[in-house]
């Protein structure tokens, strides 16, 4: 028998954690947290058990580090699992890290519990090159190996192909993990498999496709001469991985290419003919956790595609230029923020949580959302039931938003850029599929909301003659 479970990312995009039973034993492809209205969950992670059987489970294969795929191992850990964790080369040195911050924020602050615990998470990591096959396990009722190759999400992301045997029975599964969009900063775009039997597929954005890069990028530019012209911040909530060294490689390519150029500042009578330039735009990381990771993004500098590689071997370095200022210590944040609050200085905050959820970004939030020459701009999926939707949502309309039980006005302006996401738009991962020589049998859908799900099926069903699931 080979069947495939889900014990998560099925009524959104956060917690996943799909099972791939083989015979009598199986494999887990992602473990994480889940955030918003996932499954119920509330974003506190108030349920973090593992709630089903894991005694048949011989591995964990990692498709990337972002928290809601990795969140819940050190508990899958604590519910006995003792097998590997497969995972690329460069997942492989981020894990420990995002699982250290992970740990501090809903776990332990016990140094020595939590250095046990990422002790034996690194004893159990098994760093796959991609394109190379591993064997999971072979036995007399089954067999099973997998092989990794680049989707393009963020750094070390991979899809996952399975190729199983359970008596007479073979066939090869894939796990799209999340999928990148096409020319993304940074990374190489993701290849279609070359067969897939059944796939197991996100859609995050499964009804909707993203601006062209050069669309993006110009209301990118657009919005930081705002913060040029009225002296205003432009605070971007960022995920620490991923969207952070996506946006300073296009954020230094802008500064790049416009330096020279000067912007008309607003203001009074006696302001009104002065001119500031691109080099008084200040980008701040405020994230130790984000600043680490643009580190391990420089270092790893061989997973770069060829545009980077290039812009490189100009002499330029696009996660480490001039106006970049990195915040560690909460007490330079809190000063930060109170500046920033104060000053007419042109600014870029990038600060975590991406979802606005917790983090420093709150702080920037509370400070900013009521004035009208602030910016808040969106580069992530916004999940159900988090501070970000509703500041989406309201904020154009002037409305309000609720941060650790107070309401805070919102007059800055509220903009969003899905191309950044760092997910596949709906055309983005039709070419995935089509790219694929034979159309799968079955197409299983996750990760996405109940509508974007909804609409991906009703295109698929619309092209396709395979079975079409949505778990």
């Amino acid at each position: 028998m080979i069947d495939i479970k889900h014990h998560g990312a099925t009524r959104g995009v956060t917690g996943s954690c799909h099972e791939l039973l083989v015979g009598n034993s199986g494999i887990l492809v992602d473990c994480g947290l889940f955030q918003g209205q996932e499954e119920g969950h509330s974003a506190t992670a108030s349920n973090l058990a593992i709630d089903f059987p894991i005694e048949h489970i011989r591995a964990l294969v990692v498709t990337h580090v972002h928290i809601d795929h990795v969140g819940r191992i050190p508990y899958l850990l604590a519910a006995g699992f003792d097998g590997p964790i497969i995972c690329s080369e460069p997942s492989a040195i981020m894990l420990p890290e995002i699982l250290e911050d992970a740990l501090k924020i809903g776990f332990t602050r016990d140094r020595r519990l939590i250095d046990r615990v990422l002790g034996l998470i690194r004893s159990r990591l098994v760093a796959l090159p991609y394109g190379r096959w591993h064997r999971v396990f072979e036995e007399s009722d089954g067999s099973l190996s997998v092989r990794l190759q680049q989707a393009g999400h963020i750094l070390g992301s991979a899809y996952i192909e399975c190729d199983a045997r359970a008596g007479d029975q073979e066939t090869r599964i894939v796990f799209s993990g999340d999928l990148g969009a096409p020319h993304a900063p940074l990374l190489p775009e993701p290849s279609s498999p070359e067969r897939a039997d059944r796939l197991v597929i996100e859609s995050t954005y499964g009804d909707k496709d993203h601006e062209d890069r050069e669309t993006r990028r110009y209301r990118l530019k657009s919005i930081l001469e705002n913060a040029l012209a009225d002296g205003g911040t432009v605070l971007i909530p960022a995920f620490s991985i991923g969207r952070t060294q996506e946006l300073l490689y296009e954020i230094e390519s802008l500064i790049h290419e416009f330096g020279s150029e000067d912007v008309s500042k607003q203001g009074g009578s006696q302001d009104s003919e002065r001119k500031v330039s691109w080099q008084d735009l200040e980008i701040v990381v405020d994230s130790p956790l984000a600043a680490e990771f643009t580190g391990i993004y420089r270092d790893l500098k061989p997973y770069w595609d060829a545009e980077a590689t290039e812009v490189v071997r100009q002499g330029r370095h696009p996660l480490s230029f001039e106006q970049l200022t990195v915040i560690n210590s909460h007490e330079d944040h809190l000063n930060a923020v109170d500046y920033l609050a104060r000053s007419h200085r042109p600014c870029v905050v990038l600060a975590g949580s991406g979802m606005c959820a917790g983090g420093r970004v709150v702080n920037y939030l509370k400070a900013m959302l009521a004035g009208a020459r602030n910016d808040v701009l969106f580069v992530g999926y916004q999940a159900a039931g988090t501070p970000g939707r509703d500041i989406l949502k309201y904020g154009p309309r002037g409305g309000w938003v609720e941060l650790d039980g107070e309401r805070y006005t919102i007059r800055a302006r509220i903009h969003q850029i899905g191309g950044y996401s760092a997910h596949a738009g709906r055309s983005d991962l039709l070419r995935f599929i089509e790219g694929i020589p034979d159309a799968p049998e079955e197409i299983r859908i996750v990760h996405g909301d109940t509508d974007a799900k909804a609409a991906f099926r009703q295109t698929l069903e619309a092209k396709y003659k395979s079975r079409i699931l949505v778990p």
